[in-house]
């Protein structure tokens, strides 16, 4: 930390010379353009100095100069920047050129690429440096906020935790809804790095990327960008390119280093021990039971213990990355080292992670190029038990009672056996913390070999392999200080252990042709056709272990009892046929079609291969003479597109009627049926519609793109209902039906381009999900279960992530009992009265980024909203419990609670034992609307005289601070949370669900 202070004030040092003044001389001059029309108001500037100006009217204009100046700069929205030499003149005149860059811009589109002016889908970009300085662990943390149409949230604030990304809606109930990521071709796993269940909250294979390796990101969404990916394109698709070198460019090095501090964003009011104490005894006294025999301690403040403070701290975040890149025309090369140690907020959690990566290219001969891509990463991951689990650290934090403590009065940690341990539901939550061991190691290799050979002009063969190989240990201890090592029985409190491992890799191999020509100066044809066979293998094993001779034993080797273990392996394979056409006549019309025939081992011998065409046309208007004469017009594109995707993402051998192995009569081992078979079980298929318009203004000062999209996924998978008498409860077919209807916009504006230069990018988003058929008509019921069956409710008509409950009424100032609606008008309180009370989906959600550059200075600000959602607080289930036990702490909301005949309050009145005035119901569905400051960020350059007395390309430092603003209405601790993580079904839940947290960071970047 000294070191980095002081390089910190090193450089303070540095960009703060002292500037002498010295004879001035005056030029002047006209400014135009390549018409020799002039161009009013040009910033003109002598370069590395505070003197500037602007051009007239008439495009002159006139500048002090200082002896020791040597250039002049001219910048002018819409043109290249101009250097002029001053060479001793008087007069310099300049001509400025068209900046052709915003239009020229090369975008990745799938197998090829295309300029940004050609592109006819709907595809977004993200430039990885408008998240430079926040603190991101994954790639998918780099998507929130924005891109319109694609929604990312932050399941927890653990380090290394789960984030849950939509592109346009949820398409499948069954199905995986993450889109697919590719990295320089490679499809990745995302998802979960481990096999093992913890609590509602995951962690994520996407945390073993360095996102600063990354050089662009496109996302597709409509068929027309992502059908040529076929079954694997339904929810998405992200294309990740990564940093390479540059022909004839000198090598550079590069050097990132960042720390900051993290902290929680909020904590849950509770109660203190007085004002719990007191509840409790209220309560009891309203079940005509006396409080002094329940056991509880007299009223005191002896003890009053913050446990949210106790397992909570404020922790350290650090990484520091090496790049280098360069190149000369036969050869390029880009390589980079980088270490990240993030510590929890929560004691004992920390994500630790190294990479290590390599590009390079090389121009064998005139017709063949080679080239690798090697990614190689190293995680560990110290966990803590999380939500939906009873013993998990935060959740006891909050619900725990303040009177017990974690130490007793020699600093001995309170463990199970211990007078003052809490038992269930409390525990204790340090020592849940601190004393077990949760590591989570994970190994990446993310590698390929490509080549391309010319075999006629402009008809050229890529041919690549590529692997993605995972691998993942999980080694979990808990000694007999922790809940389920000493006060769980069944498994003999001496100590409890679990090693598992698992190992993914995918291997795959394509191989595309593709042509480029045209026929005069009027028609373009580009056209691709390619194969791609991809292999998929997952194998995994996992040994528990009880009974340890001690806590100082803690490998399954010391284990007095192995309990059991388990082993599993499966394979799976894609065989892909595809190709794509693009025609473009005068640059004005475009069309293009694409189509792909895909394979898959996921499905039944009648369904296992799926056609997934595509089709879009687009009208450059600016192209045509009736608009030729509007000069602020620089571009105006409509686009329309039609076609089908798919989703091969399933479990395997859902197929196949399926046996396990069991124990029969006498030990002796056997197989029985598990599942039905299905061979005509086949593709989720999504049927995609999008219009949109492209719109540029002003040399490109204002730009807007407008998307309008019609989504129907139909053949979902779904389990049929069957007669008990088969033996079997279901079997899964191609069954039900979603649409996602929504619209999206971006707008880019310069809003000052002088010696200020202020830039604004604003994104919103809105979808409509809707289920329109099931299996049969009978909803169901995901979530957690409830007095009227479950939190959510799957059903036709509603979106996915619909609540279900009891509604509310309010509390009866006569008895403080509380009042729901009796839906069936029977007069009494049943699991009929069951009624829809709100859902999880937002009515539009997006991104405001504002960026002002000064001199040397510049400044961020990203505001990231979504308004509409609505969260289950299901925790208020405990913490608002009316009562109904007395063993866990209470919301500071239960002061407002019914104390007397006549009171006016939501609260019910705390009666102990009485479930009724806590059923679950819409009493506990609140507003999650927000509006954050994701994050903010000041930096200041170095200028181009100073960098040259120092000898560096380049100096930044700056200061950055995540999440340190929250603006809503919802009374948990964060609105953004999802208690389990990634569902699509059961969406806007809960469970003291650990929120997100606020960083503040110094860097510096260093180039030379």
């Amino acid at each position: 930390m000294n070191k980095v202070l002081l390089l910190i004030s090193l450089s303070f040092l540095i960009i703060c010379p002292l500037v002498a003044q010295d004879a001035q001389s005056t030029i002047t001059g006209m400014v135009t353009g390549i018409n020799g029309d002039p161009i009013p108001g040009v910033n003109i500037f002598i370069q590395n100095t505070t003197i500037g100006t602007i051009s007239e009217f008439d495009g002159s204009y006139e500048i002090n100069v200082p002896a020791e100046a040597q250039f002049i700069v001219f910048s002018y929205i819409g043109y290249l920047t101009t250097e002029e030499p001053i060479d001793n003149r008087s007069i310099i005149n300049v001509v400025l050129l068209e900046d052709t860059k915003q239009l020229e811009e090369i975008v990745v589109t799938g197998y090829t690429s295309q300029k940004k002016a050609d592109v006819i889908g709907s595809i977004s970009s993200i430039n990885p440096e408008s998240v430079k300085d926040m603190p991101i662990i994954g790639i998918d943390q780099a998507l929130q906020g924005q891109v319109s149409g694609v929604s990312v949230t932050q399941s927890s604030g653990t380090p290394g935790g789960g984030i849950m990304v939509r592109v346009r809606g949820n398409s499948s109930i069954s199905s995986a809804n993450q889109p697919m990521y590719i990295i320089d071709g490679i499809p990745v796993r995302d998802g979960r790095l481990s096999t093992r269940n913890f609590g509602g909250q995951n962690d994520n294979a996407l945390s073993t990327i360095n996102p600063n390796d990354i050089e662009s990101i496109e996302i597709l969404k409509d068929a027309s960008a992502k059908a040529i990916y076929g079954s694997r394109a339904a929810n998405g698709v992200v294309l990740i390119t990564t940093k390479r070198g540059k022909k004839g460019a000198p090598t550079s090095f590069d050097i990132d280093v960042q720390r900051g501090i993290i902290n929680p964003t909020n904590t849950i009011e509770v109660l203190n021990a007085t004002e719990l104490l007191a509840l409790q005894r209220e309560a009891l006294a309203n079940a005509d039971e006396n409080p002094d025999d329940a056991g509880l301690p007299g009223v005191t403040d002896a003890v009053n213990t913050d446990w949210q403070d106790a397992v909570m701290r404020q922790a350290i975040v650090e990484q520091y990355q090496i790049s280098t890149r360069g190149g000369s025309e036969k050869t390029q090369f880009y390589m980079s080292a980088s270490y990240r140690a993030e510590e929890g907020v929560m004691l004992n959690n920390d994500f630790k992670r190294a990479t290590f990566t390599t590009n390079l290219d090389h121009q064998a001969n005139e017709r063949l190029s080679l080239g690798l891509n090697l990614n190689f990463a190293r995680t560990k991951n110290n966990r803590v038990k999380g939500d939906n689990f009873l013993d998990g650290v935060y959740n006891a934090a909050i619900t725990s009672l303040p009177y017990y403590t974690p130490y007793d009065e020699d600093g001995k940690l309170i463990a199970p056996g211990d007078a003052g341990y809490a038992e269930i539901p409390n525990f204790n939550p340090v020592g849940q913390a601190i004393e077990p061991r949760f590591d989570t190691y994970a190994t990446k290799v993310l590698g390929g070999l490509f080549a391309k050979y010319e075999i006629l002009p402009n008809l050229m063969l890529i041919s690549k392999v590529n692997v993605d190989y995972l691998t993942t240990i999980e080694d979990q201890f808990e000694p007999t200080t922790t809940a389920i090592g000493g006060w769980l029985e069944s498994v003999g409190s001496q100590g409890y252990g679990i090693y598992s491992t698992s190992e993914a890799s995918t291997l795959l191999n394509n191989n595309v042709l593709t042509y480029n020509t045209s026929i005069g100066a009027i028609h373009e044809i580009s056209a691709l056709a390619g194969t791609e066979f991809i292999s998929r293998t997952f194998r995994s094993g996992s040994t528990t272990g009880i009974l340890f001779p001690s806590n100082e034993f803690t490998y399954l080797s010391s284990a007095g009892l192995i309990l059991d273990g388990s082993s599993f392996l499966v394979n799976s394979g894609l065989i892909s046929f595809f190709g794509e056409a693009n025609y473009k006549y005068k640059s004005k019309y475009l069309a293009k079609v694409s189509a792909r025939y895909d394979g898959s081992s996921r499905f039944g011998e009648d369904r296992k291969y799926g056609f997934f065409p595509a089709f879009s046309v687009g009208w450059r208007m600016t192209e045509e003479e009736f608009l030729k004469d509007y000069s602020w017009l620089d571009d105006l594109k409509l686009r329309v597109s039609y076609g089908l995707t798919g989703n091969e993402r399933i479990g395997d051998f859902q197929y196949l009627a399926t046996w396990n192995a069991t124990i029969a009569y006498n030990g002796v081992p056997g197989t029985a049926p598990a599942t039905l078979g299905n061979p005509n079980l086949g593709w989720e298929q999504n049927t995609e519609f999008n219009v949109g318009s492209d719109l540029a203004l002003f040399a490109g000062r204002f730009q807007f793109t407008f998307d309008y999209y019609y989504n129907v996924t139909n053949n979902l998978l779904l389990n049929e209902a069957l007669p008990y008498t088969t033996g079997f409860s279901s079997i899964l077919g191609n069954l039900g039906e979603i649409t996602n209807e929504g619209i999206e916009l971006t707008i880019t504006a310069v809003n000052v381009d002088k010696a200020l230069r202020w830039t604004s990018q604003f994104n919103i988003s809105g979808n409509k999900n809707i289920v329109q058929k099931l299996a049969t008509d009978e909803p169901q019921f995901p979530g957690y279960q409830t007095f009227t069956n479950s939190t959510h409710i799957i059903a036709p008509g509603k979106p996915l992530g619909t609540f279900w409950g009891l509604k509310y009424l309010g509390v009866d100032p006569g008895t403080g009992d509380a009042i729901y609606y009796d839906k069936n008008n029977d007069g009494q309180l049943t699991a009929s009265d069951g009624t829809f009370i709100g859902d999880a989906q937002p009515d539009f959600f997006g991104g405001f980024t504002n960026t002002l550059r000064y001199k040397g200075f510049d400044f961020t600000a990203f505001l990231q909203f979504s308004y509409g959602n609505e969260m289950i607080n299901f925790g208020n289930t405990t913490l608002l419990n009316s009562g109904e036990e007395i063993k866990n702490n209470q919301s500071v909301k239960a002061l407002k609670r019914w104390k007397k005949e006549g009171d006016i309050t939501s609260v019910p009145k705390y009666e102990f034992g009485n479930t009724e005035n806590n059923r679950f119901s819409s009493r506990f569905v609140e507003d999650a609307s927000f509006l954050r400051l994701k994050n903010i960020s000041l930096g200041y350059t170095l200028g181009e005289v100073m960098l040259a007395k120092l000898r560096l390309n380049g100096l930044r430092i700056y200061a950055s601070g995540t999440n340190l603003w929250t603006l809503t209405n919802y009374s948990g601790a964060d609105p953004e949370v999802n208690s389990i993580d990634g569902s699509s079904t059961a969406q806007g839940l809960d469970l003291y669900t650990f929120p997100q947290v606020k960083t503040i960071l110094i860097g510096l970047n260093i180039s030379f």
